[in-house]
């Protein structure tokens, strides 16, 4: 019976657990950062380096963290640790956008009647109760920043910085007021900005109808009297405001008689869209048929040129036969300046012609509402036409509506009455239901209206070739970032930058008795200093005439409770928080901006267009898009304001709770996060799994490496100890590359390759007899102990960013003071890479290959059970460098060393690397194992079957390595 050696055995020790229990572990070790400041610590250590400056877009101050800004914070927080760790002094400020219509909207819905000061009262109130939960939760996620004096744009001193911005801009000529149409919340009464509109599919009549001609029209035209132009639109309450019918210069434009049923009318429609509207509407030209001969020799179809109309629905049963109607046709231009009568009221409708007219839809000629589109708008003012717009600000018909009987209705529950009188009254032409993507307001949720209302804005022609060129100079990540802002900014109209709300930073603008505004820099300046003294409320607690007084304005001076754009609010964050904030440089331009992809017309632009209009120069350098988070299932975008609708759970504190933050930081470093990035519960399986190695690896590196000390001791080192300190030098480079340039999954990747094969399965594996039963102090032992400590204080580092309270949790176990979120990342030893050891390492692997295909036939005929049972024979083809010298075989030709090269290891080596207890040799034409049973008995310490087990008169159950291992424990045991 053999003795147990156990105790003989050089096991792994460490108190590092391998249960990670991060939900309780991790909340200790945030507490822990907290008692040592070790944020403060981390900026004390970079103190003199190089700034870099991360500027944290503030998130809305309403809701819980969901997976989405999870997302966006932990790889805010990946880049700032990472440059730290890079050797930059990288502080972090986070902040809140507090001020807008979601709070508001809130507080307003849950007690109704509010004056404006408690209104304002209560939204303080509620955003800053969600700055508290959102910063736990923050925090919770291992986000590290200066969270003790975030930047709120509802602090007095920020709110000041916001006026005085609006003062320069007033200053530098770009503000002005004008009653224009803007995007309309009809549900929450106010005007909106482009960001805050989302599309939503929805179904509307689109209808045809007839504006009759003039005499006048009709007779400078020679067309038969009755004739009609056609407008088709999906907005059929717009046509109350309708002033202008626009044409295509450039297009042709056919009348003709068309038949529907019983009916006929004399109809003018683009000569293009002729085909389209017959099939739209039932209306057919009335005409002759004909033969095809008469008609053209080619494929018959419509020929503009000709006003020939072949409808192949009207073929003859005999021959080819085709429907003919020679119609009069006109150029667009010709029409110019006529006038066709408003179908139901009494006033004329201008025929005008426009470039924004297509022939993708409809009949070729637009309805024009200048109260009531951009493009309209535009033509309005080009035309001289007058800007009507007959809704009030809760999107119902006024009187100026011009039907009694719709003054009141809500425009969209009108489009069913108008349509009908359309009828009744002989005007509509068509109608059909028409099903599209229309905007929506993102907070009510109510289709939005466009409506002409007093506003003021900013100029964007005057500064929108500085910041197109401004864009050039930035680094767009990914690269069709740039595309989309210089689209955004190329197409987007002057900035409304006024709103009808209360809580917000109120548009310090003055009118005099005559209602005349005074838009002032001066004044707006004053009134930024009593802001910062006092705080915004001070607007609306104090009446016209005390303001007049504090000011010295003229008496009769009044004032509105309009409040600017909360994009302003955020959009100046450059001036308010970068270039004010003592730790971030002084300068209102950051290294990196990153947010998710809507905030290319949002926050990246609306930062860019106040940066460029101040100072002439964009406020970032790199700007980064992550995609949004999506239900995996209904590809439905993660929100705030969707939360509670989805099937799973989708806030962050749920998978905190129920994973721990390292797992949510993990996601976040493997998704491929410039596209949308699908997500659902299950998505962390695999996930937990990656943890789970990574946890394992750094434990079993811990335990190894106990009592080694420091440093990498190489005497005793041997080619697979070589090969891993020159492969973690890759892997330095690679980590600190992609971290430089913001690619974290390939982070990820390249760990989690590394831990998984490199380490667990081929070092830990290889040497564990080594350590295991070599003694304590033997020279390869206490090499691999260095590797080992080498490869825990490396990846500890690298993981830093990512698994931040693992690494340093394994840190603190492998006996470091402070933390690792201190240190610098590895650098790069090039005296330890060692392609020689590489190259001999990538050998013997398809060694291995070959060994193992091998082995498991034998496994199954029962030669063997453990690969340490058998004797290995290799057929190896002379010439090969990588061929380790070692005894000669007993069988096949013997390999002289001017046939093989130099030898780079010993037979031994490549008997531990391959985890056999015995390998022959021998020459052969290509790579080949065979195996054998081995005759030798095991070793009942190690397991491996040697020719010394047996010969040990004191040990005879133990090979000699063994024995002298046990035999010198036994001396040192009883030594006085």
């Amino acid at each position: 019976m053999s003795t147990n050696y156990k105790d003989t055995l050089n096991l792994p020790q460490t108190q590092f657990p391998m249960k990670a229990d991060l939900v309780k572990r991790e909340p200790l070790r945030l507490a822990q950062w907290e008692a040592a400041g070790l944020y403060q610590a981390i900026q004390a250590a970079r103190a003199d380096a190089e700034l870099f400056v991360l500027h944290d877009g503030p998130p809305f101050a309403n809701g819980d963290v969901h997976m989405g800004t999870a997302l966006n914070k932990v790889l805010k927080d990946i880049i700032v640790k990472s440059r730290s760790m890079l050797g930059f002094r990288a502080p972090y400020i986070p902040g809140w956008d507090c001020h807008g219509l979601p709070i508001e909207f809130k507080v307003v819905k849950e007690s109704r009647g509010l004056a404006p000061v408690e209104i304002r009262r209560k939204s303080e109130a509620l955003a800053r109760k969600f700055i508290d939960i959102q910063r736990t939760q923050f925090k919770r996620l291992g986000v590290l920043g200066d969270w003790e004096h975030p930047y709120l744009t509802l602090d007095p001193g920020y709110e000041a910085e916001i006026i005085r911005a609006f003062a320069s801009f007033v200053e530098k000529g770009l503000v002005y007021q004008s009653k224009k149409p803007v995007y309309w919340s009809t549900g929450a009464q106010t005007a909106l900005a482009e960001a805050e509109v989302e599309y939503t599919e929805r179904t509307d009549p689109a209808v045809f109808v007839k504006f009759a001609l003039t005499e006048d029209a009709i007779e400078k035209l020679s067309l038969p009297a009755g004739t009609s132009m056609v407008i088709w639109t999906t907005t059929p309450w717009t046509l109350p405001a309708n002033v202008a019918i626009a044409l295509d210069p450039k297009a042709r434009y056919a009348a003709a008689k068309y038949r529907n049923g019983e009916r006929e009318e004399t109809l003018i429609i683009a000569s293009e869209r002729r085909r389209a509207f017959s099939e739209e509407t039932g209306w057919r030209i009335v005409g002759e048929l004909v033969p095809e001969a008469e008609v053209f020799k080619q494929e018959p179809e419509f020929d503009a040129d000709s006003d020939a109309y072949f409808d192949p629905f009207e073929s003859a049963s005999e021959g080819r036969m085709y429907l003919r109607s020679h119609a009069d046709s006109r150029l667009g231009s010709q029409f110019e300046g006529l006038e066709a009568q408003h179908p139901f009221l009494d006033r004329k409708s201008r025929i005008i012609t426009a470039d924004f007219v297509t022939m993708e839809s409809g009949t070729g000629q637009v309805h024009v509402a200048p109260g009531h589109g951009k493009d309209d708008y535009i033509a309005g003012q080009q035309n001289a036409l007058p800007t009507l717009s007959p809704v009030d600000d809760y999107g119902k018909f006024t009187d100026a509506v011009g039907v009694p009987h719709w003054v009141g209705k809500y425009v969209f529950d009108a489009n069913a009455a108008i349509v009908a009188f359309l009828r009744a009254q002989g005007s509509l032409i068509g109608v059909k239901p028409y099903t599209h993507d229309y905007p929506h307001c993102w907070r009510s949720k109510t289709p939005i209206v466009f409506r002409a209302v007093e506003q003021f804005f900013i100029k964007i022609d005057a500064f929108r070739a500085a910041a197109l060129s401004a864009i050039e100079g930035v680094q767009w990540i990914p690269e069709w970032g740039q595309a989309r802002i210089s689209g955004t900014v190329e197409s987007r109209p002057d900035w409304c930058i006024s709103r009808q709300r209360t809580w917000g930073v109120p548009l310090p603008v003055f009118y005099d008795t005559a209602g005349k505004p005074i838009v002032d820099a001066t004044v707006a300046r004053d009134v930024a200093d009593l802001v910062e003294q006092h705080g915004t409320n001070l607007w609306f607690e104090k009446n016209d005439a005390e303001w007049a007084q504090l000011l010295g304005l003229p008496a009769g001076t009044t004032r509105r409770n309009d409040t600017l754009d909360v994009w302003i609010d955020s959009g100046v964050s450059h001036t308010a928080v970068v270039a004010k904030h003592p730790a971030l440089g002084g300068r209102p331009v950051a290294d990196v901006y990153i947010e998710a992809t809507d905030q290319h017309r949002g926050w990246f632009q609306s930062s860019l267009m106040t940066s460029v209009a101040l100072y002439g120069q964009a406020p970032y350098r790199t700007v980064i898009t992550h995609g949004f988070v999506v239900d995996k299932d209904t590809r439905k975008k993660v929100s705030k304001s969707e939360q509670g609708t989805y099937a799973k759970p989708m806030n962050a504190e749920h998978f905190v709770q129920k994973y721990g933050a390292d797992i949510v930081r993990l996601w976040a470093s493997s998704v491929e996060c410039t596209n949308d990035v699908p997500f659902s519960e299950e998505s962390f399986a695999g996930l937990t799994d990656a943890y789970r190695q990574f946890r394992n690896v750094l434990r079993i590196l811990l335990a190894n490496a106990s009592g080694f000390g420091t440093g990498v001791e190489l005497a005793g080192a041997t080619t697979i100890d070589r090969w891993m300190l020159s492969r973690l030098q890759t892997v330095v480079a690679t980590c600190r590359e992609a971290y430089a340039a913001y690619d974290f999954r390939k982070v990820f990747q390249t760990l989690n390759q590394f831990v998984t094969v490199d380490v667990s399965a081929l070092y830990v594996d290889i040497t564990k007899d080594r350590l295991y039963c070599d003694a304590a102090t033997s020279p390869r032992r206490v090499a691999t102990q260095g590797v080992m400590q080498t490869l825990v204080d490396t990846l500890c580092r690298l993981l830093a960013p990512i698994l931040s309270f693992t690494a340093d949790e394994a840190w603190e176990f492998s006996g470091a003071a402070s933390s690792v979120h201190v240190e610098l990342f590895p650098e790069v030893v090039e005296a330890l890479r060692n392609p020689e050891a590489e190259a001999v390492i990538e050998e013997w692997l398809k060694v291995r290959a070959v060994v193992g295909q091998a082995a498991e036939p034998a496994r199954q005929q029962k030669v063997i059970g453990k690969a340490l049972e058998a004797k290995v024979t290799l057929e190896w083809p002379p010439g090969n460098a990588n061929l380790p010298i070692g005894e000669t075989p007993a069988a096949g030709p013997q390999l002289a060393n001017q046939e093989i090269g130099v030898p780079r290891a010993s037979l031994a080596e490549l008997e531990e690397f391959l985890i056999l207890s015995e390998v022959h040799v021998v020459a052969g034409a290509e790579l080949k194992a065979t195996l054998v049973r081995n005759e030798h008995a095991g070793c009942a310490r190690c397991w491996r079957h040697r020719s010394t087990v047996g010969f040990i008169t004191a040990y005879p159950d133990l090979c000699d390595r063994c024995a002298e291992v046990v035999e010198a424990q036994k001396t040192a045991a009883v030594a006085p």
